[in-house]
C-alpha cells in the first residue's frame, strides 16, 4: 500500500468511527456498503445541494486538523463522495441543529437513519449486492424517488410537499421537523 493508499484508507476509517460504523460489529458488518458509498462521486442539480458537497470536502480539512497536519488534505483530493456528503450532513444535523449534551452525540443514528429512508439498511457484507446499491444510489441521486422521501435520505409520512424538488438541507429540515 502506498503512502497515499494509506492515508486515504485511515481517512476513510475516520469518517466510519465519526458515524459509529463498528456499532453493528457484532451483529452485522457493513463495511463492502460504507466503501462503495465511498466510491460514489455525489452529484446534484437541485441549487444549493452544492453546499452539501462543500460540507463534504470540508471534512478533509477537519480530519487534517485532527491529525495535525494539514498536507494531509493534498491526498484527499477530488469530488465529494456520497459517503462524506451523508456523514457530514450527520454532523451538521448533530452540531448546527440538534446537539443536546444530555443526549449525547447522534451522528450516527442521523447517518444510519438515512441509510434506512434509502433502502440499504439490508445490504450488511454477507448480502452485499453492488448493483442493486448502485441502482439505490442513482435513485437518490437522481431524485427519482417517492415524494415522501421514501428512497431518499429523508422520508416523512403525509408529507405536504414534493422532497424530489427541494435541496437536501430543507428536506433534513422538515424531516427533524416531523419526528419532533
Amino acid at each position: 500500500m502506498t503512502s497515499e493508499e494509506r492515508i486515504k484508507h485511515v481517512y476513510f476509517l475516520w469518517l466510519c468511527e465519526l458515524i459509529d460504523g463498528n456499532r453493528f460489529s457484532n451483529v452485522r458488518s457493513y463495511w463492502m456498503l460504507l466503501n462503495r458509498l465511498h466510491d460514489i462521486e455525489f452529484t446534484w442539480f437541485v441549487p444549493h445541494d452544492d453546499n452539501r458537497a462543500s460540507d463534504g470536502i470540508q471534512l478533509r480539512r477537519r480530519y487534517s486538523l485532527v491529525m495535525d497536519d494539514m498536507s494531509l488534505q493534498d491526498c484527499l483530493q477530488g469530488p465529494c463522495s456520497v459517503f462524506e456528503m451523508m456523514v457530514a450532513l450527520a454532523i451538521r444535523c448533530e452540531e448546527t441543529i440538534m446537539d443536546d449534551e444530555r443526549i449525547g452525540n447522534r451522528t450516527g443514528q442521523w447517518f444510519w437513519s438515512m441509510i434506512h429512508s434509502l433502502g440499504l439498511t439490508p445490504m450488511t457484507d454477507q448480502d452485499f449486492d453492488r448493483q442493486q446499491v448502485d441502482t439505490i444510489v442513482a435513485r437518490f441521486l437522481n431524485r427519482d424517488y417517492e415524494p415522501d422521501g421514501s428512497g431518499g435520505l429523508f422520508t416523512i409520512s403525509d408529507c405536504k410537499y414534493d422532497m424530489r424538488k427541494v435541496e437536501i438541507w430543507c428536506q433534513l429540515s422538515w424531516y427533524l421537523g416531523s419526528i419532533m
